[in-house]
């Protein structure tokens, strides 16, 4: 099977510009599905860490590259949305965010908060023994005792040591949101109302801004946050690519 992925055919939310090369890195199998950035494209075109796959393999080698706490030797780990990388010899954390037309981009965030990382569930399951698994977005899976607080479209915040929940968001009026796929995609708001859509359609939530116009979108493209993901300390990284597949 190839290691390689057509730039003109690759996912919105790829930080790649799609007419410099033919060619990119293609994402491994993992987390996120095919929304994944193999992480080979945010050291190369996005951090500009290293300027080629070998580099980036001799520096992935060094142990000091985490994602969700968790050390990565693999050049072609998808990263996704909410993903908390960490560089501990440079001691630099991000979190991916939705940016602007759905691209993901990178915000700098402290140690403390590189500790954690939030996931939206998008399904319950019972299972043996009377516990239920919660899904997230990203594909992992949690298995609590007690769901009965959980509900769909909630966001969670999950310990990277030991998968602890330490914080839950509902999807209700009034939450803070951000929208991560659609026309809206990386704005961020307070949901308003919940409209629900008798039959299948998708339900609508109307966001308002306190320094917007606000926005409505389906409930599917929105993502309950923490206020302090709109207060981290520095910038977002500039999501502007190039760079060579080799």
């Amino acid at each position: 099977m190839s290691n390689h992925q057509k730039r003109l055919s690759v996912p919105n939310s790829w930080p790649v510009e799609r007419k410099t090369n033919t060619f990119t890195v293609k994402a491994d199998a993992g987390p996120h599905g095919e929304a994944g950035v193999p992480l080979l494209i945010v050291l190369r075109d996005v951090l500009g860490y290293v300027d080629s796959r070998k580099e980036a393999r001799y520096a992935l080698n060094e142990d000091n590259v985490l994602i969700n706490g968790k050390v990565i030797a693999d050049e072609e780990r998808p990263v996704g949305m909410f993903d908390i990388l960490a560089f501990d010899e440079r001691d630099e954390y991000y979190r991916v965010f939705p940016g602007q037309g759905g691209r993901l981009a990178l915000t700098a965030i402290d140690a403390d908060s590189a500790e954690s990382k939030l996931g939206k569930i998008v399904n319950k399951t019972d299972v043996a023994g009377g516990d239920t698994q919660l899904t997230l977005h990203d594909g992992e899976t949690l298995v609590v005792e007690d769901a009965s607080d959980y509900s769909g479209r909630d966001s969670i915040v999950v310990a990277n040591e030991g998968d602890e929940i330490v914080a839950h968001f509902e999807f209700e009026a009034g939450a803070l949101v951000t929208a991560v796929d659609g026309a809206h995609a990386g704005d961020i708001g307070t949901i308003e109302e919940i409209q629900v859509t008798p039959g299948s359609s998708q339900n609508n939530v109307i966001v308002s801004q306190d320094d917007g116009d606000g926005f409505e979108t389906i409930a599917e493209y929105v993502v309950v946050i923490d206020e302090n993901f709109t207060s981290d300390d520095g910038d977002e990284a500039d999501v502007t690519a190039g760079g060579d597949d080799e």
